[in-house]
């Protein structure tokens, strides 16, 4: 599903990764884990297509096609979705009117007819309730006096509503307690793992590998990915920090 190669990106003349390469197959999680300053969160940056962000050598291919190439609304409707550390605010903006649009945007893109207003809120509601989600927030706008948890926790519907094929979660466990930490890791597993879907999960710490294993876990440290095992690595570097575990 997704290729990387040889990937050197830099942000403002400042080169953060050196050299990534990285394949992850239809039906897989994977997990990437490293010390601050790695270059984690660049390369969900990079995946998603956040402006700012210069790739200088390499390539990455999703689904047979040169994301390099794509917008990102483009890569959006092709499958792929980028979950933020911090997810932003948007004041003004009802969750209701910003998943809907999302989500018909994309069913445009791909040729399939629009949801009507009562298909969607059929739909967000029952997501909303897997979730353990008050569906009143729904109507807040996006994101505005949240909690960490709430904002996390609807991420996870919006993920759930608009079933991406490819889900790139950056840190999406900071800031949970420890019930929403199992209500997060339980929509992971509901909503991605599926054989025609796969999963990025960018962490540091074991905890959210409890609940979403992953089948590969990957170092990254400087701009590289250092070392790949399974689920045992994470278990690892729980254990011994980083400093031993990435060299």
């Amino acid at each position: 599903m997704l290729k990387i190669e040889n990937l050197h990106a830099e942000i403002d003349g400042k080169p953060i990764l050196k050299g990534l390469s990285l394949t992850v197959n239809a039906g897989e999680i994977h997990a990437i884990m490293g010390p601050n300053g790695a270059g984690k969160s660049t390369l969900g940056y990079v995946l998603g297509g956040r402006p700012g962000y210069e790739v200088t050598e390499g390539s990455i291919t999703f689904d047979g096609q040169d994301l390099l190439e794509m917008e990102p609304h483009e890569r959006a409707a092709a499958g792929v979705f980028l979950g933020f550390q911090y997810p932003v605010e948007i004041p003004g903006v009802s969750n209701v009117q910003f998943l809907r649009e999302s989500l018909n945007a994309q069913r445009g893109a791909r040729d399939e007819k629009p949801l009507s207003g009562a298909e969607f809120l059929k739909l967000a509601r029952a997501e909303a309730t897997r979730l353990e989600m008050d569906a009143e927030m729904l109507k807040r706008p996006v994101n505005v006096g949240f909690s960490g948890g709430e904002k996390k926790r609807n991420e996870m519907v919006q993920m759930g509503i608009i079933s991406p094929k490819f889900a790139i979660l950056d840190e999406t466990d900071s800031g949970l307690d420890i019930d929403a930490l199992r209500i997060v890791g339980d929509g992971i597993n509901r909503i991605m793992r599926q054989p025609d879907k796969s999963v990025l999960l960018i962490t540091h710490y074991q905890r959210l590998l409890d609940y979403v294993k992953p089948d590969v876990v990957h170092v990254l440290a400087d701009g590289r990915i250092t070392r790949t095992g399974g689920p045992e690595l994470a278990q690892q570097l729980e254990r011994e920090g980083y400093a031993e575990v990435a060299a």
